[in-house]
């Protein structure tokens, strides 16, 4: 009887027939790369600032995927997603689970996305401890990293305190489309209600990068305004925000700067 090795064809010219099994060459490896393109050495050699974002991600995913090393890897996610912001949007199943990605596996897609989520913290850790809110402007900076993520709107109600302090993190209330069944007042009013708010501000984004209010964003609006003047909670003004970046189009509309809708005081 033949021994199992004689079944095996090595993989060069002329060495195969019609249906004989081929051995895949081995995925290329950091280890093979040149020292000078290795990201580990690279990091040490001029520090993680200067880097590339390439270079940063294959450290962290310690490894590539079948047919590309880890560089090559990184590489394809950012071309995939077109920025780390975008990158992180993407869930631990969605990358895991995408073939052109085959071999990064759950428990690296989780390390990878674990090490986003902490960057996305790190930007709210680097806000002042007591923000105050006297503009629309002061609205988009808060909520800009959260608008830089979503792919879908979503609705935020932000508590002030008698001088303007923003109490707590702005509230999702809902994510979808803004309508009256999604946004309801007992919901956007709730915890205000039982913190005893007196003034919020409302606001929502546009992921198609353009802040122009809907006739439907005004409607539900007034609603609101309204439930709150029987509460007695005052409704500042409700700013439309753009994805940070989009060509042309302002980055928010104050429903109250616009006059389209008459808050309170």
């Amino acid at each position: 009887m033949d021994s199992p090795e004689s079944h095996v064809t090595e993989d060069r010219p002329g060495a195969r027939g019609a249906g004989e099994y081929r051995i895949p060459s081995a995925a290329p490896r950091v280890r093979d790369l040149p020292p000078q393109l290795r990201p580990r050495e690279e990091m040490a050699r001029i520090g993680a600032e200067n880097m590339s974002e390439a270079g940063l991600l294959a450290i962290i995913m310690r490894g590539g995927a079948r047919g590309c090393s880890a560089v090559e890897l990184a590489q394809r996610l950012l071309t995939d997603h077109g920025s780390l912001t975008a990158l992180a949007r993407c869930s631990v199943g969605e990358l895991a689970g995408n073939k052109r990605y085959q071999g990064l596996g759950p428990v690296r897609s989780q390390c990878l996305h674990a090490a986003l989520e902490i960057g996305r913290r790190m930007t709210r850790e680097a806000m002042p401890r007591r923000v105050v809110i006297r503009t629309p402007a002061d609205v988009e900076r808060v909520l800009a990293d959260e608008v830089r993520r979503l792919d879908t709107e979503a609705f935020w109600v932000l508590h002030l305190d008698a001088k303007n302090g923003l109490r707590g993190q702005p509230r999702e209330v809902t994510r979808g489309l803004l309508d009256g069944s999604l946004v309801h007042p007992r919901e956007v009013f709730r915890e205000a209600v039982r913190t005893m708010t007196k003034a919020v501000l409302l606001a929502h984004n546009h992921p198609s990068g353009d802040p122009t209010p809907s006739a439907e964003d005004l409607r539900v609006t007034r609603q609101i305004v309204e439930s709150g003047r029987v509460l007695d909670i005052t409704v500042l003004d409700h700013v439309i925000l753009s994805r940070p970046g989009a060509e042309g189009r302002p980055a928010f509309v104050s429903l109250r700067e616009e006059g389209l809708v008459q808050f309170g005081k």
